[in-house]
C-alpha cells in the first residue's frame, strides 16, 4: 500500500526530522526546483568547499616534495606516499606514478606547479573513463535499487536522488524495504511527502522483497518513470542479511527481467579503505552499477573516490558534500578534479 504519513499522528521522530529538514533546506522550493545556470557555479562552489580538507592536505603535501634536494627515487617516492595517504589506493598510485616517474626522471616535471597540474590531468583522465549515462528511460519505467550499511546515509541519500530526478520532470516513486528498521520507513515516508513522490511500505518486519514486488506493481499501474528501492542497511559482513539484499533483486527481476536497471552503493567516504572492501563484497552480491559517496565534507580522504573507481571498474554516480539536498551532486570529473586541486 502507498503509506501516507500525512494523515499519521504526527510522531516525536517526525518531528526531528522535519526540524532537520528545516535545517538541511531553507524552503521547499529550493528543493525541488531545478539549478539554473546560477546555480551551476554554486554547486562547484558547495563541491570545492566539500573538499577543501583534502584539497588542502593534499596541496600542502605535494608542495613540500620539490626543493629538498632529494634524488629523483626519493622524490617519487614521496610522491607514491602522499598518494596512498590521501586514499588514492595502491593500484590507481602504482598507475599514475608510471606516467609521473618518467617526467621526473627527465627533468620535465621540476617542482610542485607542474606535479599538481599532471596529477590533476590524471584524475581527470580516470574519472572521465568510467562516465557513462543513467538508464533513466526504460519501459514501463526504470529501477534504480540502493544499498549499504546502516549510517552512511543511505534513506536520505535516497530521498535527494529522487528529488534530483524530479527536478528533471520524471515521476518518481519510492519503496521503503528497510522493513527491520521502522525509523528508516517512517523517515522515507516523510521525505515522501515534503517531496510529493509516493511512498510503498509494509509491515514492520515483513519480507524486504515483498515490499518490493508490491512496489513494481504500483510502479507500473501509476505510470513512474523511476522506482528507488531503499533497501535494508545490512551488514555486509552477514552472509545470511547479503543474500536478503540478493533476494530483492531476484523479486525485481522476476517482476521485470531487464530491472534493476541500476544498482547503487552508498558509502561514507570517511571509511577510506574500508569503504573500498565493502564496495567489492556488495559488488559480488549485486552487480553494482554506480557508486554514492557522501559526507565527502568530512574527510581529509577524498581520493578513496578514485581508489573505488579503479579498484571496481565502477562509475561515480553522485557524491554528497554537505547536509543539504541541494549537495548531492550528479558526479563530473571535470568539477572534481578542479575542485581537488584548485585553490582559489
Amino acid at each position: 500500500m502507498v503509506f501516507s504519513f500525512f494523515k499519521k499522528k504526527s510522531t516525536r521522530l517526525a518531528e526531528e526530522i522535519a526540524e532537520e529538514s528545516e535545517a538541511r533546506d531553507s524552503t521547499k522550493d529550493e528543493i525541488l526546483n531545478s539549478p539554473g545556470a546560477d546555480q551551476e557555479e554554486s554547486l562547484y562552489e558547495r563541491l570545492k568547499g566539500g573538499l577543501s580538507r583534502t584539497r588542502g592536505g593534499l596541496l600542502s603535501s605535494l608542495r613540500g616534495v620539490f626543493g629538498r634536494g632529494n634524488a629523483h627515487e626519493e622524490t617519487l617516492e614521496e610522491i607514491e606516499a602522499i598518494l596512498i595517504q590521501a586514499d588514492l589506493g595502491v593500484k590507481t598510485t602504482e598507475k599514475f606514478l608510471e606516467q609521473v616517474r618518467p617526467l621526473v626522471q627527465s627533468g620535465e616535471i621540476k617542482d610542485s606547479t607542474a606535479l599538481i597540474a599532471k596529477l590533476k590531468d590524471l584524475i581527470q583522465r580516470q574519472m572521465s573513463e568510467h562516465v557513462s549515462p543513467l538508464k533513466l528511460g526504460e519501459k514501463p519505467f526504470s529501477v534504480i535499487l540502493i544499498a549499504g550499511i546502516n549510517g552512511v546515509g543511505k534513506t536520505t541519500t535516497t530521498a535527494k536522488i529522487g528529488n534530483l530526478l524530479k527536478s528533471t520532470g520524471k515521476k518518481c516513486m519510492f519503496a521503503a524495504c528497510d522493513t527491520f528498521r521502522a525509523g528508516a520507513v517512517e523517515q522515507l515516508g516523510i521525505w515522501g511527502e515534503r517531496l510529493s513522490i509516493p511512498v510503498v511500505t509494509g509491515e514492520e518486519n515483513q519480507d524486504p522483497a515483498s515490499v518490493a514486488f508490491e512496489a513494481m506493481k504500483q510502479a507500473r499501474e501509476q505510470q513512474i518513470d523511476v522506482l528507488l528501492i531503499d533497501t535494508a542497511g545490512r551488514l555486509h559482513t552477514q552472509k545470511n542479511l547479503m543474500e536478503e539484499l540478493g533476494k530483492i533483486q531476484r523479486v525485481v527481476q522476476k517482476s521485470m527481467p531487464r530491472a534493476p536497471h541500476e544498482t547503487f552503493l552508498v558509502l561514507d567516504s570517511t571509511t577510506g579503505q574500508n569503504a573500498v572492501h565493502q564496495a567489492r563484497l556488495f559488488h559480488e552480491m549485486l552487480k553494482l552499477t554506480g557508486l554514492v559517496m557522501t559526507k565527502l565534507d568530512g574527510t581529509a580522504k577524498g581520493g578513496v573516490v578514485l581508489g573505488i573507481q579503479e579498484e571496481l571498474n565502477l562509475p561515480i554516480r553522485f557524491v554528497g558534500v554537505g547536509e543539504k539536498f541541494s549537495d548531492l551532486q550528479i558526479f563530473n570529473p571535470v568539477s572534481y578534479s578542479q575542485a581537488l586541486f584548485e585553490e582559489n
